[in-house]
């Protein structure tokens, strides 16, 4: 048993040094800027346990999967990944978790850190700050689905969150397949789980890919129309039954409108604006 432990611990040591010497073993306030991937990440996603697992998510949505399944083997810890800059930060200490006493000594990500972070990789910027529940409600959503949905309308990239009472406390990326990668909790590392459709499960959301060119936004109503000029007696072109992108071109100044693109808490009014759909 002695043995065992020895070998464990040496184990242990030499992936905690793998990871320091990978985001540059340097401890400071904020956050460390992500330089490569740990070794131990590069082996799990090249041994197919973190990759995308079904068709149809865009572009930058696989290429999210694809950088959180490189983080795979990294220590989750309570508010890693919230420093000024995306990547993984040491953590603290959850007050109501006894498993977190060594997060602020392991660099990490919480779970909607590590979204962060793989959504930066993915588009640029820093599409998703904030926690999980910032991150359920974000602007950029393009869709939403239902906990009774289940994960039949899902594809990869999507984002899976657990709450309830408007209270959302945990996140993480579908993978297809019934398959997610998260940050789950203290004590843990960042890993390939089953999806949890029990509990709180509350739903997911899609993340809209980001704008391509000035003016192009994501509409969140139904029946948006366009039109052959920027007025609503103008004639129609074509009607949007769902949700969809459009590139505004123009609108006549103080004339009213029915609909609007972009999210509900700032609306675009466009839907009798010369419009242009994206394809």
């Amino acid at each position: 048993m002695t043995t065992r432990r020895t070998a464990a611990a040496a184990v242990t040591a030499a992936t905690a040094l793998t990871l320091l010497a990978t985001w540059g073993g340097a401890r400071t306030a904020g956050a460390a800027t992500v330089a490569a991937a740990p070794g131990t990440a590069r082996t799990a996603a090249a041994a197919g346990e973190c990759r995308t697992l079904a068709p149809g998510a865009s572009a930058v949505a696989e290429k999210a999967v694809a950088a959180a399944c490189e983080q795979i083997g990294v220590w989750y810890t309570w508010g890693g990944g919230h420093g000024p800059q995306p990547g993984p930060t040491y953590g603290q200490v959850d007050p109501s978790d006894p498993d977190s006493a060594h997060d602020p000594e392991r660099l990490g990500f919480d779970c909607s850190g590590l979204v962060r972070y793989a959504y930066h990789r993915a588009a640029g910027g820093d599409p998703l700050p904030g926690n999980a529940y910032h991150q359920f409600h974000a602007p950029q959503a393009q869709q939403r689905f239902t906990a009774a949905q289940g994960t039949a309308p899902l594809l990869p990239g999507d984002l899976l969150a657990w709450g309830s009472g408007g209270s959302i406390h945990h996140i993480a990326l579908y993978l297809g397949a019934g398959k997610m990668v998260e940050a789950r909790e203290s004590g843990t590392r960042i890993t390939v789980s089953d999806v949890r459709l029990g509990g709180d499960y509350a739903g997911a959301v899609r993340i809209a890919p980001p704008a391509t060119a000035p003016g192009t936004f994501s509409t969140w109503g139904t029946d948006v129309w366009t039109h052959k000029e920027p007025s609503t007696t103008s004639e129609r072109v074509h009607r949007f039954p769902g949700p969809t992108t459009v590139r505004i071109a123009c609108q006549k100044h103080a004339e009213p409108v029915i609909g609007c693109t972009g999210s509900r808490a700032r609306p675009r009014c466009a839907s009798h604006a010369r419009s242009t759909p994206n394809p």
